[in-house]
This record gives structure tokens, sequence and C-alpha cells, in this order.
């Protein structure tokens, strides 16, 4: 979770920085702006991709641990079962 808030942190960052740019360039955008602007928005694309990534990452974590939090119950649940059978048993 702190990684995708660190991601998001730094696109917002880097999203601020571009829309400064562009409002402090009156007099019109130069090459090295430009360039700069691209690579900012390559840094961004490749920013998304991994926070998809680490989404797509938890989820399929988060299933896992549904699954085992089911079969745990499930194995708690036969366990209380033996354990009543076995007190019928001794009685």
């Amino acid at each position: 979770m702190k990684k995708i808030s660190k991601l998001l942190s730094g696109v917002l960052g880097i999203a601020l920085i571009a829309g400064m740019m562009n409002l402090t360039a009156c007099s019109g955008v130069s090459d090295e702006q430009m360039a700069q602007l691209e690579t900012l928005r390559a840094e961004v694309k490749s920013l998304d991709k991994q926070v998809n990534s680490l989404k797509e990452e938890k989820a399929k974590l988060e299933r896992e641990i549904a699954e085992r939090n089911a079969k745990l119950d499930q194995c708690n649940s036969v366990k209380k079962q033996t354990k009543e059978n076995l007190g019928k048993m001794n009685k």
C-alpha cells in the first residue's frame, strides 16, 4: 500500500510540474521544454503501469488470503466437530 501511495504522489508531483511548466510558458514552448514534457509523460506512463501491476498483485494476494481463510475456517469446523464427537464417545 505504501508503494502505491508513493507512486501516486510521484505521478501527481510530475503532473503538477508539467502543469506549472505549461502555465509559465507564456511565450511558447521551447524544444527543450517539449523534450522534458515528453520525458515526464513517459515517466508518468511507466508509473501508471507500475501502479496497475501492483494493484493486480494486491488483488491476487487478497484472493489467496481469502482462499486460505476459507480453508482455515473449514479446518476449524472439522476440528470442532471432531472434538464434539470425541466428547460423546468418552461419555
